[in-house]
């Protein structure tokens, strides 16, 4: 019974700072580390989708459905909740910091021109546990970013009837937000080679959009001109849930083969909104109307992979399908009367990974008891604009330096390099030839992921 108790106290410690570590939204607004992308292709929907996984699943190109560890955190699959040591418990924590350069050609007639932009964040990207219930059952909670909005662009128009009078006008089109997903769950292992398990997912956010009409240098000496500011403001609450499957073909004291499975269950996300509508920064208009949502679901989700380990390698191969175009239907397009088609598309995505430790037990050379991590990652955009896919690709690297804290624990480092590439270079919008941005970004992770004994929840007597 003590022990039940002291492990109350140690979880409800760690629910606690995760809540005071999470980024408020007041910050969010004040200081712009705090905003996770910059990307125009985070301007419809929730925006840019986080890759899922501590910083050593990342460093192994996100791929890890099906990986065996009593002593590593498995976010991906529930079933792996099962695998936690007896008396053990294992805690996760992790920041991100990326730079984002994006390239576009400007046409103006037969001119071009290319524009180029960069931007750097930081940020807080997930913390979890992972905990024994009872013999072959395991408990699960991780914190972590599902989609990332970020972006600020303008566009100035010089029509004859606006040339006449104002000279010209900017439209601004600015947003930031972010979507997080709480997950807990709980895995059993019904025989050694073999687990399920079972979490309940939620999701929770803020997403604002602003989409602002300047007057820029008036050339008329009569008439009021006034900068007008449109903002959309979305909530997002809901609930979805998760079950997942290990199987361990071989498994043995030298090495172990394992495949694993998940299935997310899709559902309506339907975020409320709130618009408010401000005219030279004075409020004059906010509206809620319940029934005007964005129209959004979450997709359905079905993960399938392979994990190879000996004592010193491990190979991961996973394969990501999401139904994102099932949304198509009843979907509202030209969002913030942009006049861009978007339209959503299902994705299939490729992950795997590399990962090696010298000699794991070599107590004498600390560089042989480092992990080396290589892995890859390709697939699609979830969206598509005026009928361009968009494909991703990134690369990934990471170190895992062992520590002694809290038992056996590590320190891991990871760096990724990705693109987005549109399939065509320019699409026609408004009778007009518009460049499509190509996309670079760099991408440095840092994890604290730590293994300790029982010994976490014991109340230790001073005299």
């Amino acid at each position: 019974m003590q022990v039940i108790k002291n492990r109350f106290w140690g979880i409800l410690l760690v629910i606690v700072a995760a809540v005071m570590l999470m980024p408020t939204k007041t910050s969010a607004q004040t200081f712009s580390s705090s905003v996770n992308t910059y990307s125009p292709y985070s301007m419809y929907g929730l925006g840019e989708l986080a890759t899922p996984g501590d910083a050593a699943t990342r460093s192994m190109g996100g791929a890890g459905v099906a990986m065996f560890s009593m002593g590593r955190i498995n976010m991906l699959n529930p079933a792996a909740y099962a695998n936690t040591a007896r008396k053990s418990f294992l805690f996760h924590f992790g920041v991100d910091a990326g730079h984002y350069r994006n390239t576009q050609n400007k046409y103006a007639g037969a001119e071009s021109s290319t524009i180029k932009t960069a931007y750097n964040t930081v940020n807080f990207h997930d913390i979890a546990f992972q905990m024994p219930l009872a013999k072959n059952v395991g408990l699960g909670f991780s914190l972590t970013p599902y989609s990332n909005v970020g972006y600020n662009m303008f566009k100035d128009e010089y029509s004859s009837d606006i040339a006449g009078t104002v000279g010209r006008i900017r439209y601004n089109y600015k947003g930031e937000g972010d979507v997080t997903e709480v997950k807990l769950g709980v895995g059993w292992r019904p025989t050694t080679k073999f687990s399920i398990g079972v979490a309940a997912l939620y999701y929770w956010g803020s997403i604002k959009r602003q989409y602002s009409s300047i007057p820029m240098n008036i050339i008329t000496g009569s008439g009021s001109y006034s900068n007008t500011t449109g903002v959309d403001d979305y909530s997002v609450s809901r609930f979805k849930m998760q079950a997942g499957v290990q199987w361990h073909a071989i498994m043995n004291s030298s090495r172990i083969l394992s495949f694993g499975a998940t299935y997310d269950l899709g559902g309506e996300l339907a975020p409320g909104m709130t618009r408010y509508v401000y005219v030279d920064n004075f409020l004059t208009s906010v509206v809620r109307d319940e029934s005007e949502e964005m129209q959004l679901k979450l997709p359905q989700q079905i993960t399938v992979g392979t994990f190879y380990q000996t004592n010193s390698i491990r190979l991961a191969l996973d394969y990501v399908y999401q139904d994102w175009g099932a949304q198509n239907d009843g979907y509202a397009e030209n969002i913030g009367g942009k006049g861009v088609t978007v339209a959503y598309t299902d994705t299939h995505t490729i992950k795997a990974g590399f990962e090696i430790t010298p000699k794991p037990t070599d107590v004498r050379h600390y560089l042989n008891r480092v992990s080396y991590r290589l892995g890859v990652r390709y697939g699609d955009y979830y969206q598509t604009y005026q009928g361009c896919n968009i494909k991703q690709f990134a690369v990934t690297a990471g170190l895992g330096l062992p520590i002694r804290l809290f038992g056996s624990s590590s320190i891991d480092i990871g760096f990724e390099f990705g693109m987005r590439e549109p399939q065509h270079s320019t699409i026609q919008l408004n009778e007009q030839m518009v460049g499509m941005v190509k996309q670079r970004y760099y991408k440095l992770s840092i994890g604290l992921a730590m293994f300790g004994e029982d010994r976490w929840f014991q109340r230790y007597k001073f005299e």
